[in-house]
């Protein structure tokens, strides 16, 4: 973006924390990269790291599938201009990229069922794009005046929309969340008829959105044109999505004290993303003494993650890790040294 100075941020996180804790921007996700003065672009194969969308899909049933696109909307001091980044998922996997300073911008396909779409789906998803960074730049300069803000500092805004079908292809819930810096700003209820205001400033908006009846045209959208969207790309790329890749997983000891160590038990390489790591201490569950990740990308379309408890040196063979993942025909249980 033409005359971001240095003070702009080069690297970004998007993470999704839960239903109605909406994603927060932390550094190092959605990354960043400045490769020249003045400009700031989105690297590619850095974005191929990020945690963007994790745990959204996860809680789905066998052979349901969601639809979810992450906007992300970046203004920098003395800038005019804004940065619009959008990422588009199917369940776990990453589809579709667009991001406005490309040297053209246009929606971008990820993965190779969705190259073989017919070129005017693409042309139509980027027209849908540049309306959604138009919208979305509206947003953030509205945002920025109700908060007082002046328009020389740093700020973001951040929308994530998006849809869950059945296994026979209906509707099921839909989601409409807005963060402005970082936190919390307004988000559709399930009912997809009524907002929640996150503070006294996001109440604005609610009024400004019950006025224009925006409740209306983001459900008739999410029932209709998203579903419609979904099962489109199902028809490319079912088959793909319904792959699962087994973890692959190993134990490693990490010396606290002479007393003490950390047993921490590692599960990379797998597909979907939902897996369950438990320890146990002979038959005693330790879920509550564990310290458990979040689920992460792993760079390569698949996903990795790490439970760790401590444990008496000298009694490490007491403790087991369990291992569940739908690629496994059966739990896998490991011990450290075997």
């Amino acid at each position: 973006m033409a005359g971001l100075d240095s003070g702009f941020p080069q690297i970004w996180r998007i993470w999704i924390l839960a239903p109605r804790t909406l994603f927060l921007l932390v550094s190092g996700a959605l990354t960043l990269i400045e490769t020249w003065p003045g400009r700031i672009n989105l690297d590619p194969a850095i974005c191929n790291r990020t945690k963007i969308g994790m745990g959204l899909s996860s809680s789905l049933l066998p052979g349901h599938h969601s639809l979810r696109y992450f906007k992300t909307t970046l203004s920098g001091p003395q800038s005019r201009e804004t940065h619009f980044i959008a990422v588009g998922y199917i369940d776990d996997t990453r589809f579709e990229l667009f991001n406005n300073e490309a040297p053209i911008p246009r929606a971008e396909a990820l993965t190779s069922w969705m190259e073989k779409l017919d070129p005017w789906i693409l042309d139509g998803e980027t027209w849908w794009f540049k309306y959604l960074a138009q919208v979305s730049r509206d947003r953030l300069n509205t945002f920025r005046a109700y908060h007082n803000q002046s328009r020389t500092g740093s700020h973001n805004y951040q929308w994530m929309c998006g849809c869950d079908v059945g296994l026979d292809g209906r509707f099921l819930h839909g989601y409409d969340d807005h963060a402005y810096d970082g936190e919390d700003y307004i988000s559709l209820n399930e009912d997809l008829h009524t907002w929640t205001a996150a503070n006294k400033v996001a109440e604005i908006t609610k009024r400004d959105w019950e006025a224009a009846g925006l409740a209306e045209h983001v459900r008739n959208h999410l029932q209709s044109g998203c579903v419609r969207s979904l099962l489109r790309f199902l028809k490319y790329g079912k088959e793909s999505l319904d792959h699962a890749d087994p973890p692959k997983t190993h134990v490693t000891r990490h010396s606290i004290s002479d007393q003490e160590a950390t047993l921490k038990c590692w599960a990379q390489g797998f597909y979907p993303a939902e897996i369950t790591l438990t320890w146990h201490r002979d038959e005693e569950d330790l879920t509550q003494d564990t310290e458990l990740v979040e689920t992460r990308p792993g760079g390569d379309g698949t996903f990795q993650k790490w439970a760790a408890v401590v444990a008496p040196s000298g009694e490490e063979h007491r403790y087991t890790c369990h291992v569940r993942h739908m690629g496994l025909p059966e739990p896998l249980i490991l011990r450290w040294g075997k």
